[in-house]
């Protein structure tokens, strides 16, 4: 570590994916899982040991939702994911044969598959030994990274309307991060970035508490928020839709109105605040280094000689084109060079590193102050999104970790070496396009949240009815207390925006609510023995995630955090 730095750096990685257990495969569905494990979380986790066993001091903020850390973890997802990984490297065996033989100069590109899902399914059956949860838990009791949890299933919090589900979200969020991780979680990622300040219902009734209330009743520490948030003004970067990725699609879709914002602030996303009082940070996504990735104009991951995301091959599905040109027509795509790409990568991690070491030193100079940069994305834009974005990332944390100006950090580990000098008040805000709610609550979204307002009160009406500790009605009211997460998730409505698979999402959020209704008309009816335990069984067998919940945290709270 630095000993002269004049400030600090964190990559703050938020990984994030639908519930998709047993719920469809190709092009939606479990093989989400797959694909980001096969060109995202293993590669990221191969790079990071590589690290480590090489012996760089390298530190990083990795956030993992519960919701994904359970579908990690859950063997027949495993299972399925092998399958995917030996049907990878025979798609690229057979494209292999098959342009051997018509002497197609994509011949070399087939061995470079094989040989990359090869590796990477070595190193999930011997490396990690079928534990991706446990690699990443090793380096984080190593002190090389700091995972972030966030709420249970993504829900987007300032639309859920009980304070009841803010704090089940988060409760269960808190309580699967421990039984993963085994520890107390400090930093979390609140979804979207989403942020709502305390404040009093139009209808009347109790002052609702802000959130940075229940983060600190859960003992977090840190949270973080998008640009606008801390420096007001216009939203900028992926807010205001410069993004590459699922986000691009929303601002194509929809004229969007973005959110009012106060005048500039005089903050600044190079310190943490607390939030409100003394208790609870927040640390702001620095948008100069976020554009270096998540600008579609010129972000690093549009780079002519990088993989081509959109184009496939027609037989086996392997991409074998390189981007070739900012306005280059799929059907005119040059083939990928992975040699080329990878001189390219080495560039842009000096570059990035350069750009880092100028932003700390400038706002070392102008303000005397040590500050931080978080850089911060969705961890599925590296590799499988930018598919040399995981050896970006590798090269990046080689270089700063030989700097002199820069000492790379934790979220949580700055905040508690560098505490937050100032109390800020913000503004409502996300890190969606608008920089409001609006990618989730729209024209198109709208009829949903009805709906998930009424399952947030029935929810709160079962706890206070069901009275059982154990037995078949107590399995009931857990899996209601397991289908109201899940079809509160952010992910349905953000789908059906983005319009990537609106029937699909509709058809699982109706598919939770339609058996969150069941274990309700049970509970209320009556049902008991062994017709209610059987209903408990097929439904678990179905979404089995957050196996010890406690439905309990969904007792009625309005007004309390």
């Amino acid at each position: 570590m630095a000993t002269t730095a004049q400030g600090a750096f964190t990559f703050v990685l938020h990984s994030h994916l639908p519930y998709a257990r047993q719920a469809g495969r190709w092009p939606h569905g479990e093989e989400w899982i797959h694909e980001a494990a096969s060109e995202t979380y293993v590669p990221l986790l191969m790079a990071l040991h590589d690290l480590a066993d090489e012996g760089v001091l390298y530190k990083l903020t990795i956030g993992i939702t519960p919701v994904l850390a359970e579908q990690l973890a859950d063997p027949l997802i495993l299972g399925h994911f092998d399958h995917f990984l030996v049907d990878k490297i025979e798609r690229a065996e057979a494209d292999q044969k098959r342009f051997r033989d018509q002497n197609d100069p994509r011949l070399p590109l087939a061995g470079f598959y094989r040989d990359f899902y090869g590796r990477v399914r070595d190193a999930f059956q011997n490396r990690f030994q079928r534990d991706l949860i446990g690699a990443f838990r090793v380096l984080q009791d190593a002190g090389r990274i700091e995972i972030a949890t966030s709420a249970a299933t993504h829900g987007y919090l300032p639309l859920l309307s009980r304070d009841s589900s803010i704090y089940g979200q988060l409760r269960i969020g808190v309580d699967a991060y421990k039984r993963h991780f085994g520890r107390q979680p400090r930093a979390i990622w609140l979804p979207e970035c989403a942020y709502r300040p305390a404040y009093q219902p139009d209808e009347g009734g109790p002052v609702r508490p802000g959130l940075e209330d229940f983060l600190a009743g859960l003992g977090l520490e840190v949270f973080f928020a998008e640009t606008h948030t801390i420096e007001g003004g216009r939203p900028v970067g992926k807010a205001a839709g410069d993004a590459i990725g699922p986000y691009g699609n929303v601002v194509r879709r929809y004229v969007i109105p973005v959110s009012a914002q106060a005048q500039p602030t005089e903050r600044t996303t190079h310190q943490a605040y607390w939030v409100t009082t003394p208790q609870v940070a927040v640390i702001g996504r620095n948008n100069r280094t976020g554009l270096q990735v998540w600008s579609a104009e010129h972000g690093y991951p549009g780079t002519f000689d990088y993989r081509e995301f959109h184009k496939k091959d027609g037989v086996s599905g392997l991409q074998y084109w390189r981007v070739t040109g900012a306005r280059v027509d799929l059907a005119d795509k040059d083939y990928y060079h992975p040699e080329w790409a990878e001189y390219r990568i080495r560039e842009q991690a000096e570059h990035f590193c350069t750009l880092v070491e100028n932003e700390t030193a400038g706002y070392h100079a102008r303000s005397g102050k040590f500050g931080i940069i978080a850089a911060a994305y969705d961890t599925e834009l590296f590799g499988h999104w930018w598919f040399e974005g995981i050896e970006w990332i590798k090269q990046v944390l080689r270089l700063l970790s030989r700097s002199t100006i820069v000492e790379l950090t934790t979220a949580s580990e700055y905040v508690r070496t560098h505490p937050p000098e100032e109390v800020l008040a913000l503004p409502e805000s996300s890190w969606g396009a608008g920089g409001y709610h609006f990618t989730w609550l729209n024209v198109d979204t709208e009829w949903m949240w009805p709906i998930i307002h009424r399952a947030e009160r029935d929810m709160e009406e079962l706890v206070a009815r069901v009275t059982e500790t154990q037995g078949p009605r107590r399995l009931l009211l857990d899996q209601a207390a397991r289908e109201l997460v899940l079809l509160e998730s952010s992910d349905w409505p953000f789908l059906v925006t983005t319009g990537q698979a609106r029937e699909y999402a509709e058809q699982r959020f109706l598919g939770h609510v339609e058996r969150f209704e069941a274990c309700r008309d049970a509970l209320v009816n009556g049902r008991d023995g062994a017709a209610a335990a059987e209903l408990a069984e097929e439904l678990f067998e179905r979404d089995n995630l957050f196996p010890t919940v406690d439905p309990r945290v969904f007792a009625a709270r309005q007004g309390r955090a």
